[in-house]
């Protein structure tokens, strides 16, 4: 017959929540969704929506970020909020540009005035023809960690088509 004494009893019990705790990045991360697309893609996903937006009548929101920032990821939580996620759907066409390292698509970036050395993410917004309307040159929302959800609601109303959506 085997005796737990309580300090094994312990032992136990640690060892088993360090094992459940070193088990769960890997299985978030194997369960992390993808924002931004491969670097290689940016500029076919940019022509296709220049066309949707030109045809929808819809603004277009670049969004230059990367898989591993985690203010992009906040700001994309912010995107699809109850409060958002229909203002996005009415008015914008959505694309993630994906930067890498901050090495990626940096011609894109700098043609639509975008500071990638400002921080990420960063967006830009274009009219339905594609002409520049605003790009954030001072890292506006490189710390969306820090922000909230009605930042982005008031970013979303103020760069909205006047003839279209919600």
């Amino acid at each position: 017959m085997s005796v737990t004494t309580p300090a094994r009893r312990l032992y136990l019990i640690a060892s088993a929540l360090f094992l459940l705790l070193m088990a769960l990045p890997i299985s978030g991360l194997a369960q992390a969704r993808e924002i931004y697309p491969a670097p290689e893609a940016a500029k076919a996903e940019l022509a296709t929506a220049l066309k949707t937006a030109h045809a929808q009548h819809k603004r277009l929101i670049l969004d230059f970020g990367g898989n591993w920032c985690g203010d992009c990821k906040v700001l994309d939580i912010y995107f699809h909020d109850p409060a958002n996620k229909p203002l996005i759907e009415a008015n914008y066409i959505l694309v993630h540009i994906n930067i890498g390292q901050m090495d990626r698509n940096v011609e894109i970036a700098e043609r639509y005035q975008i500071p990638l050395r400002k921080g990420v993410p960063a967006l830009a917004v274009l009219d339905e023809n594609g002409h520049l309307l605003y790009s954030q040159r001072n890292g506006e929302f490189e710390a969306m960690r820090r922000m909230d959800v009605n930042s982005v609601t008031s970013f979303l109303l103020q760069w909205k088509p006047t003839h279209a959506g919600l």
